[in-house]
């Protein structure tokens, strides 16, 4: 599916919809828990300044039609849009908060994809496991390393490739309610 027809698709409020370089498409709800560990992300953010660039839920070019909606994304101070979008190369973190109805795309297809296109730091989210995972050193195939964090285990700060840190404050992260995801 091209990005053409994704763009005029009108899809149901109130639903991710996500596609697979497989041509697979998935649509899954948000969550409060995904809302609101977004927004945590965003409040964090402005200890990079007011007018830091980031994004979220906003295309980002990437090659071979490949284009990307993270949920979070941290750009360089510098990056200039290409036409009405930023593109890969402009990317210095994405997060990504697992929904847990495709845990998978988050654990593994995106953790492929953003390490075999060079973003610096890939962050994933997990409410649902209150865990936040770290990978950076991006390759072909991957990241060489990942460090998983709790919820409730204080400030992690990351260092960005342009030398600022954000700092995501795992104290803050929504957690579910006991009795549902």
């Amino acid at each position: 599916m091209s990005v053409d027809v994704v763009m005029q698709t009108e899809f149901p409020a109130g639903y991710v919809v996500f596609f697979g370089t497989d041509g697979k498409v998935l649509m899954t709800p948000r969550s409060e828990e995904h809302s609101s560990t977004i927004k945590s992300m965003q409040i964090d953010s402005l200890s990079l300044g007011r007018h830091a660039k980031t994004a979220s839920d906003v295309y980002l070019d990437f090659p071979a039609d490949e284009n990307s909606a993270p949920d979070f994304a941290i750009l360089r101070e510098d990056a200039q849009r290409q036409g009405k979008r930023y593109g890969f190369e402009d990317v210095l973190l994405i997060a990504e908060v697992v929904p847990v109805s495709s845990a998978r795309k988050d654990y593994d297809d995106c953790t492929a994809k953003y390490g075999r296109y060079g973003i610096p730091v890939y962050v994933v989210v997990d409410p649902y496991a209150a865990e936040v995972v770290v990978h950076t050193q991006p390759t072909g195939s991957g990241y060489i390393a990942a460090h998983t964090h709790k919820y409730g285990s204080g400030k992690l700060p990351i260092e960005l490739a342009d030398g600022r840190t954000y700092t995501l404050d795992l104290d803050e992260l929504p957690q579910p309610e006991a009795d549902g995801h």
